[in-house]
């Protein structure tokens, strides 16, 4: 039986903080990572050491960084599978310019730009020719990494001229002992999060996944809601490119592949609603997070890693399967 919308308010009413707390997704999520990692520490000499700390937080940061992007996405009830081409072609305008003898502040604002006109064609095919986002961004998937091929001529990039050191440093370095990919997942992170919360912008964005048409009745722009969360996915891609060329210090063209599926799976996994309309940045973050420390697990514990997409297709299924539960149990 449907509950009653004074019912509805009643029981916002009289939630406690805790009970709010509780009820969240990603809550659950969150506390899955923590007991993980304090199984590891328990169950392993190395997870907790300083360096495996550092390799986990750094790994988890270049798939937290898209799933941002991401979960702007499914939120508007879309999906972008070509971020981990995007990654590739970023990185191979970064690689190529620098190794030409241009700046990095020349090499990043071009990635960049490359990256955003991927993200502005999935858009407007989307928004104002009505094309399918899975047909669109699977067409992009190949037509961006084909045009990485082509920028190296299929060739390892390794030499990044006058600025390589920098490169390397904004990648693979770290200040405090915390990693710089750490650093841009953070402000990013906090940037979505408030752009969701605070913004007209975040409004709308949750808006056309509730409901495009009532989002159009009330006026809402929902093809240009649509182009800037696909601009924004590119762009969170198209930083993680650059991160990722100055941590492993090269570039070939098998960057980025099928890292579409693990950013995916961790907005899903950090509560995205793949029907639109439920999303957070730290549900993301914390799906990110949890991935990692699987895939980091199966390393440690001595296990296949070919069991990596076992483990992340079930919590996928299983974050999903919650999801149905507690929507079907609030509708009672």
């Amino acid at each position: 039986m449907a509950i009653t919308l004074e019912e509805t308010i009643s029981r916002q009413v009289h939630a406690t903080p805790l009970s709010w707390i509780l009820s969240r997704h990603t809550f659950w999520v969150f506390m899955a990572a923590v007991a993980a990692c304090i199984a590891l520490t328990l169950a392993t000499d190395t997870f907790a050491t300083e360096r495996n700390i550092f390799n986990v937080t750094r790994n988890f940061a270049f798939v937290g960084i898209i799933a941002l992007g991401m979960t702007a996405v499914i939120i508007t009830g879309g999906i972008d599978l070509s971020v981990g081409s995007v990654v590739v072609l970023s990185a191979m305008i970064t690689g190529m310019t620098m190794a030409g003898g241009g700046s990095i502040w020349l090499a990043i604002p071009l990635a960049l730009a490359g990256s955003l006109a991927v993200g502005l064609f999935n858009g407007l095919m989307i928004a104002y020719i009505g094309v399918p986002p899975f047909v669109v961004t699977l067409g992009t998937l190949s037509v961006a990494r084909s045009l990485a091929m082509v920028l190296s001529d299929n060739k390892m990039v390794y030499q990044f001229g006058p600025d390589h050191e920098l490169l390397l440093a904004l990648g693979g370095g770290s200040t405090f002992g915390i990693p710089h990919p750490v650093f841009a997942l953070a402000i990013l992170g906090i940037l979505t999060g408030l752009a969701f919360r605070w913004t007209r912008l975040g409004r709308h964005i949750f808006a056309v996944g509730g409901n495009e048409h009532a989002a159009t009745l009330t006026g809402i722009p929902v093809k240009r809601v649509k182009i800037l969360v696909y601009m924004f996915a590119a762009l969170t891609a198209g930083i993680t490119g650059i991160l990722e060329v100055g941590w492993l210090g090269g570039v070939t063209t098998n960057l980025g592949q099928g890292m579409e599926l693990n950013v995916i799976a961790a907005a899903v996994i950090g509560g995205a609603n793949l029907a639109g309309g439920v999303g957070t940045a730290f549900g993301a973050i914390v799906g990110a997070a949890l991935i990692e420390v699987i895939r980091n697990s199966l390393i440690l514990l001595g296990i296949s890693t070919f069991w990596q997409g076992t483990f992340v297709g079930s919590f996928i299924i299983i974050a999903v399967l919650f999801d149905r539960l507690r929507a079907s149990r609030t509708n009672e």
